[in-house]
């Protein structure tokens, strides 16, 4: 008996250091320089065209659209899918000049549905670059044309970098919460980006050749559709690619509802779509002799970082007390090595990347952002969110 629990207790150890130890060499590798893609530059420009999926956006697509009119030749290049919209985002976006689509279908709601129908409005004079770009974001000059660019050259998927923007007066909460955005963003995407492997899609952003869209369905209401499309295009044998100098700008909600309907949202589609695609790939890795799809599966692997840090609080508690108890403190030992490397990689890409945005003082409202998290990873127990909710825009 002892020795069976010896082994369960191994295992669990095992388990929960594995994506510690992923999360820390991409980490790790985020320390060290990289080429710049800026390098990198066409003679002719590609033909693309951007989508933007818009569901009662107007008091923010105003900003996303200056933001990148600058960045095309004409404003026809900018197609707002408006989506059962009720409210003025169609008005306020033909006001601009762009090319504005409506789209209403109470049945199925979500953005990969709109994506699909913005692709279908262009199948009989199609580009051959796709960029994707959320209606709540403000395009970093010079992005656009760096995206279409890469995609044009690799011929497969690139990912800008994505961050939020703290609010004016930011809590201690919103601090956390950008610390782990930043890392999940930037910090792991440039330590993947190091080492030559493929990221995940952060849902804005984002360029595809016309050719590999064609590959998979975006007609789904998924509630993480981009992690799910970043994996099925994977699969298809064209992995995504991070390009740091590309740089898109979201807001941080700031009302309590909208973050917390924000998290849910992201956090209970990362679980799910941990526990389903993580086999699928390691499954394709083996059959298709694949490393970069290991690779992936190794990155999906890793859950939301507060989750991770309460799975380890939690069978760290468990180790120490049956290493009192007489058993073996070799779990004890290899989970312990597992929280220092999650521990050195959290705070080296803080170093690096966020301390000049956050506040090293802001790290000791970290336990009081884990309690937050508490109800949000119970309910997934017990009821997981299976439906696509838009995030409440806050008033600005």
């Amino acid at each position: 008996m002892n020795l069976i629990l010896e082994g369960l207790l191994f295992l669990i150890s095992l388990i929960l250091s594995i994506p510690c130890g992923v999360l820390f060499m991409e980490c790790l590798m985020s320390l060290f320089p990289g080429s710049t893609s800026l390098d990198i530059k066409l003679e002719n420009e590609p033909n693309f065209k951007i989508l933007i999926p818009a569901h009662n956006e107007d008091m923010v697509i105003d900003k996303t659209l200056i933001s990148l009119l600058s960045q095309v030749k004409t404003p026809e290049q900018i197609i707002v899918i408006a989506d059962n919209c009720t409210d003025k985002t169609a008005a306020i976006a033909q006001n601009f000049g762009v090319t504005v689509i409506e789209r209403q279908d109470t049945e199925k709601r979500g953005k990969g549905y709109a994506l699909d129908y913005g692709l279908n409005f262009l199948k009989n004079n199609h580009p051959d670059i796709i960029i994707l770009v959320d209606a709540d974001c403000y395009v970093t000059s010079g992005t656009i044309q760096l995206l279409a660019q890469q995609a044009q050259i690799n011929g497969r998927p690139i990912q800008a970098l994505y961050l939020l923007e703290k609010p004016t007066n930011p809590s201690p909460k919103d601090l956390i919460s950008a610390l782990a955005f930043l890392v999940k963003n930037q910090v792991r995407s440039t330590g993947l980006n190091r080492l030559g492997l493929p990221c995940l899609l952060a849902g804005t952003g984002m360029a595809f050749p016309w050719s590999v869209l064609q590959k998979v369905s975006l007609a789904s209401g998924n509630i993480v559709e981009d992690m799910q499309l970043g994996i099925d295009l994977s699969l298809a044998g064209y992995s995504p690619q991070f390009c740091p100098d590309a740089k898109v700008t979201g807001i941080l909600p700031q009302e309590s509802g909208a973050a917390k309907t924000q998290r849910t949202r992201w956090e209970h589609g990362h679980i799910k779509t941990l526990l389903t695609q993580v086999p699928r790939l390691l499954k394709e890795a083996i059959f298709q002799r694949r490393f970069d799809l290991f690779a992936l599966a190794l990155e999906v692997s890793v859950p939301p970082l507060s989750l991770l840090v309460m799975l380890w609080m939690i069978g760290m508690s468990m180790m120490v007390t049956a290493g009192l108890l007489g058993f073996s403190w070799l779990s004890t030992f290899i989970l312990g090595i597992g929280g220092v490397f999650l521990i050195v990689g959290i705070l080296s890409g803080w170093a690096k990347f966020g301390r000049e945005e956050i506040p090293g003082s802001a790290l000791i409202s970290i336990p009081f952002y884990l309690l937050w998290k508490i109800p949000l990873y119970f309910t997934f127990l017990i009821r997981p969110q299976s439906q696509w909710v838009r995030t409440k825009r806050d008033l600005s």
